[in-house]
């Protein structure tokens, strides 16, 4: 499966509004529907966000990925110093490496969340096809109210097309997040 993400997937924010919540940390809950040939069933999955990703740290992977490849950008988002965690209620989870958000038309935001996946001993050793997908990639549409609705695509691989940057998915389907509420720690 293929999903094409205009404008560009790590291009999103713009400075205004990316520096206004660079200092507040905010906390997400969502209910993970997963229907496709690789997972079925449903769960609650936890994401903090520390600090958004600046301008800086978006041209510095959008670079890398256009002129090194994905492999390249997939090695700078591991040195990048992590923008929070995601979680199930009885997982530790692992680091978020990039988090960016602009404002929607009807008030709410648009998130998008990128991470390197975490890849076991077993996967690492056998290297099955999966080993091929290194990304876990969230989008999000939060609406004014602080509730929202969005998709996680774990196991996926990012290719540059110009402009677009293409998401290639592992499982069949994206996993859909429903009912999401986000919380500030300022609130």
């Amino acid at each position: 499966m293929h999903m094409r993400l205009l404008p560009a997937l790590l291009a999103l924010a713009g400075a205004g509004f990316a520096a206004e919540t660079h200092g507040t940390p905010e906390e997400f809950t969502a209910v993970a529907v997963a229907a496709n040939n690789v997972m079925s069933g449903a769960g609650t999955v936890l994401m903090s966000v520390d600090r958004w990703s600046t301008d800086a740290e978006r041209t510095r992977l959008v670079q890398t990925l256009r002129d090194k490849g994905p492999n390249a950008m997939l090695d700078a988002m591991q040195d990048m110093r992590p923008v929070g965690r995601i979680r199930t209620p009885d997982s530790l989870g692992y680091d978020l490496r990039y988090a960016q958000q602009t404002r929607a038309e009807d008030g709410g935001r648009r998130i998008v969340i990128a991470t390197d996946r975490p890849i076991g001993f077993w996967e690492a050793w056998h290297r099955p096809r999966s080993i091929d997908y290194p990304f876990t990639v969230i989008q999000m549409q939060i609406g004014p109210d602080r509730r929202g609705k969005g998709t996680m695509s774990i196991a996926t691989k990012i290719r540059a097309y110009g402009d677009t940057i293409e998401l290639e998915d592992f499982a069949s389907s994206p996993v859909m997040l429903t009912d999401i509420r986000a919380a500030r720690d300022d609130e």
